[in-house]
């Protein structure tokens, strides 16, 4: 008896069709005047200027274009091919991958070491495919500097739309176990105070 293979959680809630949709949506809010960039300010503000970033799990890109236009070189890398063909159109002079970070290889991104900070917004460590938050925050810690090279990651904590749950506890145990170790973490990218109870968390962890 043969068992299958778990599946992305991302490509199996959405059908991997939801790039348009997605692109579409953050074009409204922001032609509402809804504040966009708060993933980006709070990853600018721990970087020096033209740093090197990798936006992991970059969807539409909108995180990863707005830290290249405030001055850093910026690679992402998206399970979701409709999500990076958005991304493409938006800003084809950046460098967008389809990939699943589960297997990435850093070479496929510019190689070990070759990052100053890898960033997960927008809900990814949620909807990774189950068994594979270890692998994936080993390859994360794979890409960033040693000694210096920064992770950053926010997530719902509870467990979001679809009920899947990713508990801090278990975060920073994989984290740990990838080489890294905790700088901070709080409630919101605003950098609101950490709150056990919360419903949403954004940690920031250094590679040793």
């Amino acid at each position: 008896m043969t068992t299958e293979a778990p599946r992305n959680r991302w490509l199996e809630v959405t059908g991997g069709t939801r790039g348009p949709a997605y692109a579409e949506r953050f074009r409204r809010l922001a032609a509402e005047g809804r504040d966009m960039h708060g993933e980006a300010r709070f990853c600018d503000a721990l970087l020096p200027r033209g740093a090197r970033v990798l936006d992991a799990g970059c969807g539409t890109g909108r995180l990863g274009t707005e830290l290249a236009r405030r001055g850093h070189v910026v690679v992402g890398v998206d399970i979701d091919a409709s999500m990076v063909g958005e991304a493409r159109a938006e800003a084809p002079e950046l460098t967008w991958l389809v990939g699943d970070l589960a297997e990435l290889d850093p070479r496929e991104v510019g190689g070990p070491d070759a990052f100053d900070l890898a960033v997960a917004a927008g809900n990814v460590m949620v909807y990774l495919t189950p068994g594979t938050l270890a692998a994936v925050l080993g390859t994360l810690a794979a890409c960033v500097t040693p000694a210096a090279g920064l992770v950053v990651a926010g997530f719902a904590l509870d467990g979001g739309n679809d009920g899947l749950l990713v508990t801090p506890d278990a975060y920073d145990a994989a984290c740990a176990a990838a080489g890294l170790e905790p700088v901070d973490r709080f409630a919101g990218w605003d950098r609101e105070e950490w709150d056990p109870a919360g419903e949403y968390g954004v940690f920031v962890h250094r590679r040793r």
